[in-house]
């Protein structure tokens, strides 16, 4: 191990400052000691080497990856410690790769949990990595939560940062997170006023009920710094302590989405997706066509599966001939037309 390590001796990476020795076992919010990795893939719609990492300094009540997000305490079991040297060796044979050139994969991006609070031990895999591949592109996906200091060191080591804002008052955003917004909204600001070329994009879910109000507010703080920075909006799904809150409906998504573009005065406002509230008509039409399956149920999941783009009239990957490569498997199933 190197020197990077000496900064998770009275870490204060994050804006929760808890001088813990993360090296000695000491326990702060993030409750994670020495970096360690959930698991790493070929990512293709960011054409990136993607590294998951453990833990995170939030504990947001509708986290997707909550048992990599709140380890150890979820009791699951991941890759673990992985020295920055075999970490960045594999990235490079990765994208290197024939698959990896394929894809056009030529950068790393790191996610979690939150990577921001492995910062030290991302620098020293990311300068391994650059020996062997000078000028490699780095990407950040955060919270946003990380202290001044560290935010100058990502905007310096990334290409591209992902940054989300889960909400804009003080009292939601701790009722979602368990965190003050305040460092929040004073690192987007920063980011914004001090590496603009580094942002892919501000994101936020909406939450119907709880921070669905506040959507137009957060890009009207972010218009007001700057207009042109993209603000994607994301419909939240059913999970964790939420795994029995509705979604937002698809007028609701497009009733937020509309209001923010003509009223916040951001320029590059996306949104879609939503939570759907009953079967697509269109699965329903395409279920009627299918004469290979004869009970109402199987119709309609073999109806899903093509309007994915499933060649098989009885769903046999054993016999597809483009089981290799199929075609139904989707890497944005959010862009699904069910229309």
């Amino acid at each position: 191990m190197g020197e990077w390590l000496e900064a998770f001796k009275n870490c204060k990476l994050c804006s929760w400052e808890c001088g813990v020795n993360r090296l000695e076992g000491e326990m702060g919010v993030c409750g994670v000691g020495v970096p360690e990795v959930a698991y790493c893939n070929l990512a293709q719609v960011l054409r990136s080497y993607s590294v998951t990492m453990l833990g995170c300094n939030f504990k947001c009540i509708y986290c997707n990856a909550y048992r990599l997000s709140q380890y150890p305490g979820s009791g699951w079991f991941y890759r673990g410690y992985v020295t920055p040297e075999e970490l960045a060796s594999e990235a490079i044979r990765r994208i290197e790769s024939q698959e990896g050139q394929t894809m056009g994969v030529d950068k790393m991006s790191f996610t979690g949990g939150e990577p921001t609070i492995h910062l030290p031990y991302i620098k020293a895999v990311v300068e391994h990595a650059r020996e062997k591949m000078p000028g490699m592109g780095v990407g950040f996906a955060t919270n946003g939560f990380m202290s001044l200091n560290t935010l100058r060191q990502v905007i310096q080591l990334c290409s591209y940062i992902t940054f989300e804002i889960k909400a804009f008052n003080d009292d939601t955003h701790r009722a979602i997170t368990g965190a003050p917004v305040e460092p929040v909204l004073r690192n987007a600001e920063y980011l914004i006023r001090n590496g603009r070329d580094r942002i892919r994009a501000f994101r936020t879910i909406v939450i119907p009920g709880i921070n669905d109000e506040e959507i137009e507010d957060i890009a009207e703080f972010i218009a007001s710094i700057d207009p042109t920075v993209p603000l994607r909006i994301i419909p939240f799904r059913p999970n964790y302590i939420l795994y029995y809150h509705p979604g937002p409906t698809r007028a609701r998504m497009e009733e937020i989405g509309r209001e923010v573009s003509k009223k916040s005065g951001l320029e590059n406002v996306w949104w879609g997706g939503y939570y759907p509230m009953e079967i697509s008509k269109r699965a329903i039409e395409t279920a009627r066509s299918l004469k290979s399956m004869k009970h109402k149920g199987a119709k309609l999941a073999l109806a899903y599966s093509r309007l994915a783009g499933c060649i098989s009239s009885n769903r046999n990957c054993g016999e597809c001939p483009s089981r290799a490569n199929c075609p139904a498997a989707l890497k944005e199933p959010w862009l699904l037309d069910l229309d």
